[in-house]
């Protein structure tokens, strides 16, 4: 699993990026099939900072999610429980599909 931490008009500290990793790691849990996770951040006029998470599944299309506010690190921890949802909602409507019940 290939994970990326970039940002625009802000500087990844090794505090930030440890913490990204951190809590990104723990995505494939959710759906294994994960293969690249991009982390972007960015400094608004209009919000303090924006996150995007990008995650690229296997025979999927990418998971993207993306969080405005004030804190940076509540920001990453917001977008990675959406992104969770959004593993576990596909997963469950592969098994249901797969498990047709007529």
């Amino acid at each position: 699993m290939d994970i990326t931490v970039s940002s625009k008009h802000l500087e990844v500290t090794e505090a930030i990026k440890a913490y990204v990793l951190e809590k990104v790691a723990k995505l494939p849990r959710y759906f294994d099939k994960v293969t690249q996770i991009e982390a972007l951040f960015d400094k608004n006029n209009k919000h303090d900072y924006e996150v995007e998470l990008i995650v690229r599944a296997e025979m999927h299309g990418p998971f993207v999610c993306t969080v405005h506010g004030p804190d940076l690190y509540h920001a990453v921890a917001e977008c990675v429980n959406k992104i969770e949802r959004m593993l576990t909602d596909h997963k469950e409507k592969l098994r249901n599909r797969k498990h047709n019940v007529n």
